[in-house]
């Protein structure tokens, strides 16, 4: 059995030493540029280098976070970062871009690239997409249960990462606009300012339904390692050195020992936490129990003295790289030490040449104290063997220095950068298909309540759990429809594949998809896959990667700014969503069922006011919840350039209101009451 590997958090230099002196195996960080974790510290180039020395010095692995969506014009400087971290011997990228991940598995073949968890992959179905375009490693959703963890396990064909500690978000990363839309802090752009910690909470309620506590599974390591799971991956690279200390030691012990003492338990907890820590999704006990602020007592637990302990952890290098030592000391001749590290480096030094005893001539004992002397280095006395003849003499302060020039020498070779080849990158020539002139008219809904104004539409998308009975009655009616696959999918492939082979009879062919998994299972079910929202396509090479997948046409980013969306190259048609409540948050966590004890299987969607009174919908669809913006979007009117087709997406609309927002938008005037344009109009940071 592969064992697990504890990958640490890094912000900034400072937290190198906590991670790896505490017993981490990895590492992962950010550049000063393209990291999810814009506001941390980073490495600048220099730091990096220093870092990824110091930590292959060590036995420990660095994978370099270039986890955020790319617009056209930044491909070039982040192809400039990537050909530098194969030039110092970076050992993975996460990455989220489909773009950016399709370009540098083409141009760093040798390139290791792991799926970040940005990329919204929890079935089986998205953890296979991700390894046929090359990528070694899937970071999972954090909301999966164990059984949905161990059964993606069991048929993944590529290495899987766990987040085992940190910070919890509400939504499916990837799938969190809250921060974009309210203040033009994307994200998916690593500059998120984290509105959903502020009180925010159904009618009738207080408090903060959209903040979790942190997740802590720490426990059950071993049965993640049980699993066949790869990593277990800590969150924190905003988080101080203590934190990042006090996480890694605390998986250092699960995973060793089986347990977690209870001193180790407080550390953890007083570093920080949020109203305690939560496993609700790990083990399905999803409610109100997982919802938790910062209190004043969770801040107050960190004092200095805590702090000062947990300095101690790290004072010193850990010794855990088992080093093999051959002495042999023979008349005539410069005694020799070998040293072998057992991941092929080896150190030959000679030392004095041997005199004859006068009195006590060299002992094997007197060898092995000498040679075991490895304390203050990463190294750890592995195998001795002496050729040791006799009667000769040496004093221990050469073999001292033996020693230690042969593990400074280990720890050169260890030094060498591990370089992989990057061809150079050539920018596509950027030659963006004109659009139509007459742009189609699209429209989604959450049921089958479609009016006959929409028959002039191209094509209607409806739920795919929608019954045979109501798909017919639209068909007859004259709709072109499309089914619509749910964008959290969590444990329902084998249902969805069986839907899809149910209106597959129907007569539909036609799939909206929103997620790569959603995309894998649809195009080997032989449906036609329009992509959505969902998929975060910004540039023009994720583009060509939804052509290159087989998809029919997508709907851009509604993060892009309409002259963005116009710059776009690439033959593939596009959308974009044009009226609307913008979905805000995809969550596995329903707010309103937190707050009220339970589901209460609402026949209309639930509204959440923020402290500001602002309200915004709640709607539950396939499993998960939606959190709506509280104005709706449109674009009624506005010049729009490049793309095929507008999406006109109602939610809570009734049947007469979509009618009249239909009739309204065909005819270029917004709908009444207040509205936004979103994003189209205003760059997001």
């Amino acid at each position: 059995m592969k064992k697990l590997e504890i990958l640490a958090p890094a912000g900034g230099p400072d937290t190198i030493l906590p991670a790896v002196r505490n017993g981490a195996d990895a590492v992962y960080l950010g550049a000063s540029l393209f990291s999810a974790r814009a506001s941390a510290k980073n490495f600048s180039r220099e730091e990096l280098a220093r870092a990824v020395d110091y930590c292959h010095e060590n036995g420990v692995d660095v994978h370099l976070a270039v986890n955020i969506l790319v617009r056209d014009e930044e491909i070039p400087a982040a192809m400039d970062l990537i050909e530098y971290a194969c030039r110092i011997g970076v050992d993975a990228l996460i990455m989220q871009d489909l773009g950016l991940i399709t370009l540098t598995r083409s141009l760093a073949p040798e390139m290791p690239i792991h799926g970040s968890t940005q990329l919204s992959v929890h079935t089986l179905d998205g953890v296979k997409h991700l390894a046929s375009l090359g990528l070694t490693r899937a970071v999972l959703s954090r909301e999966l249960s164990r059984e949905e963890i161990r059964k993606i396990a069991e048929g993944s064909p590529i290495e899987l990462e766990v987040f085992v500690h940190g910070a919890l978000c509400m939504s499916v990363s990837g799938q969190c606009y809250f921060s974009s839309i309210l203040g033009t802090r994307s994200g998916n752009r690593g500059a998120c300012a984290q509105p959903c910690r502020l009180p925010f909470a159904p009618k009738g309620k207080e408090g903060c339904f959209l903040s979790l506590k942190d997740l802590s599974i720490i426990p059950y390591l071993r049965e993640l390692q049980d699993m066949g799971i790869a990593s277990a991956k800590i969150e924190g690279r905003m988080k101080r050195p203590e934190y990042v200390a006090a996480a890694v030691k605390a998986c250092r012990e699960s995973l060793d020992s089986g347990t977690v003492s209870a001193e180790t338990q407080r550390i953890l907890r007083s570093v920080f936490a949020r109203s305690g820590f939560t496993d609700g999704y790990y083990t399905g006990r999803r409610g109100a129990d997982m919802f938790g602020v910062r209190s004043k007592e969770d801040v107050t637990a960190s004092d200095h003295a805590l702090f000062g302990a947990i300095h101690e952890t790290y004072k010193t290098e850990r010794s855990h790289l088992p080093v093999d030592m051959t002495l042999t000391v023979s008349s005539g001749m410069p005694a020799a030490l070998t040293a072998d590290d057992r991941e092929g480096h080896r150190a030959h030094v000679a030392g004095e040449v041997p005199q004859a005893a006068v009195n006590v001539p060299l002992s094997r004992e007197r060898c092995e104290k000498s040679l075991r002397k490895t304390g203050g280095t990463p190294y750890l006395p592995g195998e001795l063997h002496m050729e040791l003849e006799e009667g000769l003499s040496l004093p221990a302060s050469a073999l001292n220095q033996m020693r230690a020039s042969a593990l400074q020498e280990l720890s050169r070779q260890r030094r060498v950068p591990r370089s992989k080849p990057c061809l150079s990158y050539e920018p596509l020539p950027l030659s963006p298909a004109p659009g139509p002139a007459v742009r189609a008219l699209r429209a989604r809904f959450v049921n089958c309540r479609v009016p006959d104004d929409f028959l002039d539409c191209e094509l209607i998308t409806v739920p795919l759990h929608s019954s045979e009975a109501e798909l017919e009655e639209l068909l007859r009616r004259g709709f072109a429809l499309c089914a619509e696959i749910p964008r959290g999918m969590f444990g329902t492939e084998k249902l969805i594949r069986q839907q899809l082979r149910r209106v597959k009879a129907v007569g539909i062919y036609d799939v909206l998809a929103s997620n790569v998994g959603a995309v894998e299972c649809a195009l080997e079910e032989g449906m036609d896959v329009h992509g959505g929202f969902g998929l975060n396509l910004t540039n023009t090479r994720s583009l060509q990667w939804a052509s290159d997948a087989g998809l029919m046409d997508a709907e851009v980013s509604f993060e892009l700014t309409l002259e963005e969306i116009r710059s776009l190259g690439g033959t593939l048609p596009l959308g974009l969503i044009s009226y609307g409540r913008l979905p805000m948050m995809l969550t596995r966590n329903c707010p309103a069922a937190a707050a009220f004890g339970g589901c209460r299987h609402c026949q209309e969607a639930p509204v959440c006011v923020d402290r500001r009174q602002k309200e915004f919908p709640v709607q539950c669809l396939g499993g998960c919840t939606e959190v709506l913006n509280s104005l709706p979007l449109s674009l009624a009117g506005d010049r729009i350039e490049r793309v095929s087709f507008e999406m006109l997406r109602f939610t809570i609309e009734s049947p007469e209101e979509s009618a009249a927002i239909f009739r309204a938008h065909r005819n270029g005037r917004k709908p009444d009451g207040p509205c936004t344009r979103g994003l189209y109009r205003r760059r997001e940071k």
